[in-house]
């Protein structure tokens, strides 16, 4: 029990570190940019908000996901976007500047979306009372949780841009060893009961990944929106902050198995992305300079 506090109590530090960096990354043209793009912000939200749980909701029916899995799946797929997302745009020719503008406004946006999507989820699979749903004060702690190291990165920007610009990529890059590390402790931790609980959730995860990136990439170019663009908005959807949703899993809801789809989706993930942007990308969507489309 020890052993699980202390992973809690990184995960908080962690993710505090993550959305600090990510606040030094960010100004006020990131949220006024959007303003310029209606068209790719009202695909890429309708995709976040409502393509994907309903989605995820039809591959735990369709795949007989176990009802604590499935409460975590859709966990995370409420999540926003993380912020491997703006890597996996650069190095496959992504719009990178609608990326971070997009995670911005999904991190906020999160805070109502996510309590109102979990609750429906554990009033629907959990019905026997082995989650409680998130309460307001439990929402508060989120929101602080994400929010605030958010403001004080861009209040250091502001007042110190200078050092923010320094601190940005150091940041950034202490703050993803820092999650990798307690990542890896995590699951090295509970190896053997994600190894045992792979073949109930583990194919609906992949496949759950796979639908959010082919949707985002699909329905962008059918909605009329550039390869630059589609490609920003299929990794934003596609590649969720998994820390958030094991954090809320541990920390919030005290349920570990609630945290399992998202342990195992932020070791997978980073193949299934890999293999879109080489199988899929490469071939409708040759490498650009970062912020361009075609």
């Amino acid at each position: 029990m020890n052993g699980t506090l202390f992973v809690t109590q990184l995960l908080v530090v962690a993710l505090a570190l993550v959305m600090f960096g990510l606040g030094l990354s960010l100004s006020t043209q990131d949220f006024t940019r959007l303003l310029k793009y209606p068209k790719a912000v009202a695909v890429a939200l309708a995709l976040q908000v409502l393509v994907l749980p309903v989605a995820c909701y039809l591959l735990i029916v369709a795949l007989q996901v176990p009802p604590l899995f499935a409460v975590g799946l859709m966990l995370l797929a409420a999540s926003p976007g993380g912020i491997s997302a703006n890597l996996f745009s650069h190095l496959f020719g992504g719009n990178v500047a609608m990326n971070i503008s997009l995670t911005a406004v999904n991190t906020v946006l999160s805070i109502v979306t996510l309590p109102l999507i979990s609750n429906w989820a554990i009033t629907t699979f959990a019905k026997t009372g082995q989650v409680v749903p998130l309460q307001l004060g439990k929402v508060a702690e989120v929101i602080a949780i994400v929010l605030v190291p958010v403001a004080i990165g861009m209040w250091v920007r502001t007042r110190q841009p200078a050092l923010a610009a320094r601190s940005e990529k150091p940041m950034k890059l202490f703050s993803a060893v820092v999650l990798a590390v307690v990542a890896l402790g995590a699951i090295a931790k509970e190896w053997s009961s994600m190894t045992s609980t792979f073949a109930d959730v583990g194919m609906a995860v992949v496949a759950f990944n796979l639908v959010s990136l082919l949707a985002g990439y699909y329905l962008s170019r059918i909605a009329g929106l550039d390869k630059g663009m589609s490609t920003a908005i299929s990794f934003e959807i596609g590649i969720h902050n998994s820390t958030l949703a094991i954090f809320i899993a541990l920390a919030v809801l005290n349920n570990f198995q609630l945290a399992l789809p998202a342990a195992i989706y932020s070791v997978s993930m980073y193949i299934t992305a890999t293999l879109f942007g080489l199988v899929v990308l490469r071939r409708h969507a040759p490498r650009l300079p970062a912020g361009q489309g075609a």
